[in-house]
């Protein structure tokens, strides 16, 4: 069955499942030609593999087509309803099926959520050969799955779809008749608020079917559209106007040090459906920019709250980021490093490629000594207070450029303090 043949009964998703290899949308930094999966559906050999990536990129697709690929046995089990008791069958279904010359596959849906026993459940059948194991998780297999299992699997990391790819499902949907015509302007919308998710996108397209039936719509226009899905879409237009307006207003209240502000942008970032991936970055990108060394502990902390977030998901991850929001909020500021790398990238940009100075030059060999590389270098733990004072390093002939300007807030108070230091003994040596 393809899909111009499917049940118009049957859920959209199953009409448009890929049956082939050619017919799978995206991945095809795996699925191309010579690519990593492509080669192992063409040995002609299955192989334990953990499936990792967002929600709707297709792994339980992978999963049956290569179940289909070998002619295997296909048992799924789902790690959120299943247990002990679930894996105990599928290895009694996998010995029948032995029995009678046939392979398995056992597809494991967020794996992730099994316990260690559990997981240690599969490991003496994957090693005997009895079957073929495969994961698919929406976390990093490096925290969630046992290293004995993992150590036996390979692991394939799955990408969001892209707009095309997207699009493409959307074209699929309207050739088999499965929607009404769809206004450009609004599948662009339905693309933007799938975010990547194929399973998002084909189950909007189902509530958007039924309803046009119902209401005799033959159009999906922008306005029918917003009306249909209401609050959910226009709440939050990802990667719309009111995207960049609302990151723009958490990062402007974060900078202004007004931690109840910054927890409201954020908080209403995640309610309209942000991916806390992306906020976890751009609390990063904030640490960097608009505290730097005035706490240096920032970036460490949002570095932090982004790997607790990878570690646990959600619910459970975002408090992590809120705590870092509200810590970014009330730390001191300084842009001085930001405006520094941006003034220092500017200057290199127009300025000509200079020379390094001999005495600063590598000299690993004998000729490069010969031809004084390193001469003349003072090194600066043999000096007191591990300062060689008068030593330049920059380019001969450039002038002191002063980039990096340390605010009077926080650490930079101290940083500030050392730098005087350091000039007035530097001026001191010039006399």
């Amino acid at each position: 069955m393809n899909s111009a043949t499917a049940s118009p009964h049957q859920p959209l998703a199953e009409r448009l499942r890929p049956r082939t290899l050619g017919e799978v949308i995206g991945q095809q930094h795996l699925l191309g030609e010579g690519m990593p999966l492509r080669i192992a559906f063409e040995s002609g050999q299955p192989h334990s593999c953990i499936l990792w990536g967002p929600p709707g990129t297709g792994k339980t697709t992978i999963a049956r087509l290569m179940a289909d690929a070998f002619d295997a046995q296909f048992i799924t089990i789902s790690a959120v309803l299943g247990g002990v008791k679930d894996i105990r069958e599928a290895v009694e279904q996998a010995q029948v099926a032995l029995g009678q010359g046939k392979r398995t596959i056992v597809f494991v849906d967020e794996v992730h959520r099994f316990n260690k026993s559990q997981q240690d459940a599969f490991l003496p059948h994957v090693e005997s050969g009895l079957f073929t194991f495969i994961g698919a998780t929406t976390e990093n297999p490096s925290f969630e799955v046992n290293s004995a299992l993992l150590s036996r699997a390979a692991v394939y990391v799955l990408q969001s779809l892209t707009e095309e790819d997207l699009k493409q499902i959307v074209a699929r949907a309207l050739d088999i008749k499965a929607v009404p015509a769809i206004e450009i302007v609004a599948i662009d919308k339905l693309i933007a608020y799938a975010d990547g998710d194929a399973r998002r996108l084909l189950n909007t397209l189902e509530t958007l079917a039924v309803a046009a039936e119902q209401q005799k719509q033959t159009t999906i226009t922008e306005a029918w559209l917003l009306k249909v899905l209401g609050e959910r879409m226009r709440r939050y237009d990802k990667g719309g106007e009111q995207f960049y307006d609302t990151i723009s207003a958490l990062h402007k209240s974060v900078r202004g040090s007004d931690p109840d502000a910054s927890l409201y942008w954020f908080l209403r970032m995640l309610d309209g459906g942000a991916d806390p991936r992306y906020m976890a970055r751009r609390l990063v990108r904030i640490a960097s920019e608009d505290i730097g060394l005035a706490d240096p502990r920032a970036l460490r902390l949002a570095l932090d709250a982004a790997e607790v977030y990878e570690r646990l998901g959600s619910p459970e991850g975002e408090l992590a980021l809120a705590e870092c929001v509200v810590y970014l909020a009330i730390a001191p500021k300084s842009n001085a490093v930001y405006k520094a790398f941006n003034e220092a990238k500017a200057f290199i940009k127009k300025d000509g490629t200079r020379p390094v100075p001999m005495h600063l030059r590598n000299a690993p060999t004998k000729l490069m000594k010969e031809l004084d590389y390193g001469k003349g270098y003072r090194y600066a733990h043999d000096e007191e207070g591990g300062f060689a004072a008068g030593e330049r390093y920059l380019p001969d002939g450039m002038a002191e450029p002063g980039f990096y300007r340390p605010v009077e807030r926080g650490l930079e108070i101290k940083i500030a303090e050392k730098m005087r230091t350091l000039r007035a003994l530097n001026d001191a040596k010039k006399k």
